[in-house]
């Protein structure tokens, strides 16, 4: 029946009919209550391990983000605070407890720490603040909830089905730029898996591997594939227990290998997306209101009946959904905007799901000079910076070009005009000899932060590898 309806809808009838069919919320709720649960956890973490104060309060300098430098942290301890009640926040979308107001409040107060200092940029935290954004709009409060047990009359058993595949849509986005990115001559030589896994031989039971060049690899090119099969193999009922499986083996692994916090844990949590709402309830046990419920990925989630007549509001969801899936889209290409290899640059490389795609290190100088005195300072920034700042500063040409404008400010404040300032940094990518990253020649006090190119970033010299190795 449902493929005889199917056949007399029109192309334009068959989205709607996808986007606006009801199906289980089951995984909607469930996906709620993980991502309550992750964040309660790294609350906590940020709590116990002291990371409040190291991050958000010890710093003498904050590098913002373009467009961003108004945001600034709580004076004090109240970032102690703000912490606290992203916490409570977390808990109450968790548990179903005013989740709309809870979930704008998180998002407000999430977004807020993740704009105050870029060199804290994580693809996890961006992933997270993007799905702390969406479920502002998306009813998963509506059954195993305080808010439905408090409000019997909002309890629902279906969704429309566009809540799902949303964020369906948004894991699939960061796993398939994710390997998309790694399409990249370094990845596909093995680099810079083979600089990790040479540092981890100790790891139980396969580290002994890792200094192979097949175990190399097989890391390598698993984590492309997986990266690219992984939504497609989730989302085909055939194959989604060996992809869970496969799924949850993987994240573990890194989560074991790598320090990436709670992406692979949170990743994990994400697959009750994919999974069968008969499987969510528990095998009955969390029995349904309307037993007709549709799967969301079965025939029986296009309507047996007439699309629904659309009203504003549906042409302003189908208008808001398509705008926000163009920006996920697009934002990742930008890089190709950009000359040069964004590995190196770093031009395009945020808000790209670029995930674990380079090793890069440096050494930088800074020189500050007064033309009218002569007089000239050599500033090392890690006697300024935390050395979580320091590391990354001396990496990312933004970051060299902010340090350079808070220098001259500092030295202004103290009573020197017109200061300039040369840096000397010389940075390695991926295993590659060290090379000079910037012109040493400009004054970055001149140099105006911009999304457009950047001149003063020299290229990367690429040297053969037979030639690089014999030096």
């Amino acid at each position: 029946m449902a493929n005889a309806v199917l056949d007399r809808l029109s192309a334009h009838d068959h989205v709607l009919a996808r986007l606006f069919s009801p199906v289980d919320i089951a995984p909607l709720v469930w996906f709620r209550v993980i991502f309550g649960a992750i964040f309660v956890w790294e609350v906590y973490r940020y709590f116990s391990h002291g990371w409040i104060a190291r991050y958000y309060i010890d710093p003498v300098f904050y590098f913002s983000y373009y467009g961003f430098d108004w945001v600034r942290p709580w004076p004090g301890n109240f970032m102690y605070l703000h912490f606290g009640v992203l916490g409570i926040l977390a808990f109450a979308i968790m548990v179903g407890l005013w989740y709309r107001a809870a979930a704008v409040l998180f998002c407000v107060g999430f977004w807020y720490v993740f704009l105050l200092d870029q060199t804290r940029y994580l693809n996890h935290f961006y992933l997270l603040g993007l799905i702390s954004f969406l479920l502002i709009f998306i009813p998963a409060n509506r059954s195993l909830s305080l808010d439905a047990w408090r409000r019997p009359m909002i309890r629902l058993d279906t969704v429309p089905a566009w809540t799902l595949w949303l964020l369906r849509a948004q894991i699939g986005v960061v796993y398939v730029f994710g390997g998309v990115a790694k399409l990249n001559a370094d990845w596909l030589r093995g680099e810079p898996m083979r600089t990790w896994l040479a540092r981890r031989t100790d790891f139980p039971v396969i580290g002994s591997y890792f200094s192979e060049e097949w175990m190399v690899y097989a890391f390598s090119y698993g984590g492309l594939f997986v990266d690219l099969l992984i939504v497609p193999l989730l989302l085909w009922r055939r194959t989604l227990i060996p992809a869970l499986v496969l799924s949850v083996l993987f994240h573990v692994l890194n989560a074991q290998l790598f320090r990436i916090g709670v992406f692979p844990w949170f990743m994990i949590g994400a697959s009750v997306l994919f999974l069968p709402a008969a499987w969510l309830r528990l095998g009955g046990l969390w029995k349904p209101a309307d037993a007709g419920v549709a799967e969301p990925s079965s025939e029986q989630s296009i309507p047996t009946r007439s699309p629904p007549h659309l009203l504003p509001v549906h042409y302003a969801t189908i208008a808001l959904l398509a705008t926000y899936m163009t920006v996920q889209l697009v934002v990742p290409l930008r890089h190709h905007l950009y000359p040069g290899d964004v590995a190196w640059t770093e031009q395009g490389h945020r808000f790209s799901w670029r995930m674990m795609l380079r090793t890069k290190s440096g050494q930088a100088m800074f020189h500050v000079s007064e033309p009218t005195s002569a007089v000239t300072w050599e500033i090392d920034p890690r006697d300024y910076l935390l050395r979580h700042q320091s590391v990354r500063v001396v990496t990312h040409p933004d970051m060299i070009l902010q340090f350079s404008h808070q220098l001259a400010r500092h030295f202004q404040d103290a009573g020197y005009d017109d200061v300039e300032v040369h840096a000397v940094v010389a940075t390695s990518l991926n295993g590659r000899q060290t090379q000079s990253y910037i012109d040493s020649s400009v004054d970055l006090t001149k140099e105006r932060r911009t999304l457009t190119p950047t001149p003063w970033i020299l290229p990367l010299v690429e040297v053969a590898r037979d030639t690089a190795e014999s030096q």
